[in-house]
């Protein structure tokens, strides 16, 4: 295939640019520092006007959540975050939503994580995309409706805009496969460590095809839905900011034997399940086989 003429790149870049200005992105590498007051970033203050209001958020949430990510990315496109939880979920007391927020991403607002009792921790891992030097956040709500935040700066830059890991033909070809198992055998009465493995592209929309010189339309994993014995444990609403292959590590509290099930929809609205038989506790799990 040839490669296209300049005019053609040339609109290309710009049709990238374009869609980055649309979704309200001017790229502030120059400007981040780990030495900026995290409270004046203007994405993160316009969010916080616009969901929060003038709901106080506790800045030194150290007591109820947790943020983990490395100060130098190897890899932009794939950097490891851990949002963990300070205490365990009960009925009077529990973490109902952690919003993720990468100030300097195209998309800002990489999503939300809602938890139950019935999940026995609020922790979740996964890994995202960074596309300039940023402050990261993980702001929890409790069930008494008070917000605590935890604030890390990740430098990493042109994780969004990275080529792919396939081509298009070969990522179709696995889009929806899925892994769904259990880590290990949790002492009785703990949360239960669980992880998600999804075959998808993720595509962000602003990567060039290295092959086609073309860039190919954001497409996604939009919601995730995980259940054990039928009641809620993870619900996940996120954006194209989660990696290629999403992958999430996450905890459910088993009470007897059950069915973890995982429903995963994308943004073309395709969808996705899994589902593993869970031992009661003290027994080992079976390996989970994948599934379209």
């Amino acid at each position: 295939m040839q490669a296209m003429k300049p005019h053609a790149v040339t609109w290309a870049a710009g049709f990238a640019l374009v869609s980055m200005l649309t979704m309200g992105h001017v790229t502030q590498a120059a400007q981040s520092s780990p030495d900026d007051d995290p409270n004046k970033v203007a994405s993160w203050l316009d969010f916080r006007a616009g969901t929060f209001q003038d709901r106080p958020i506790d800045a030194h949430g150290d007591a109820v959540i947790k943020l983990d990510a490395p100060k130098r990315a190897a890899d932009a496109a794939i950097v490891p975050i851990s949002i963990i939880a300070q205490f365990p979920q009960t009925p009077t007391r529990y973490i109902r939503k952690i919003y993720l927020f990468i100030d300097q991403n195209p998309e800002p607002y990489a999503g939300w994580f809602e938890f139950t009792p019935e999940s026995g921790r609020a922790s979740i891992e996964t890994r995202v995309r960074v596309e300039d030097y940023t402050f990261m956040r993980a702001i929890a709500e409790t069930n008494d409706g008070r917000l605590y935040s935890a604030v890390r700066f990740v430098k990493a830059s042109g994780g969004c805009s990275a080529p792919a890991g396939k081509d298009d033909e070969a990522a179709a070809a696995n889009v929806g496969k899925m892994r769904l198992r259990t880590e290990g055998a949790a002492p009785a009465g703990q949360p239960q460590l669980a992880q998600l493995m999804i075959s998808h592209p993720n595509r962000t929309g602003m990567a060039m095809n290295q092959i086609t010189r073309m860039y190919a339309s954001a497409y996604y994993v939009r919601k995730i839905d995980v259940t054990y014995a039928g009641k809620p444990v993870m619900t996940a609403n996120v954006n194209f900011s989660i990696s290629e292959n999403p992958n999430f590590r996450f905890y459910f509290m088993p009470r007897g034997s059950g069915e973890l099930k995982a429903a995963v929809q994308d943004t073309q609205k395709h969808v996705f399940e899994s589902a593993i038989s869970v031992p009661a506790q003290g027994v080992a799990a079976q390996p989970a086989p994948a599934h379209m």
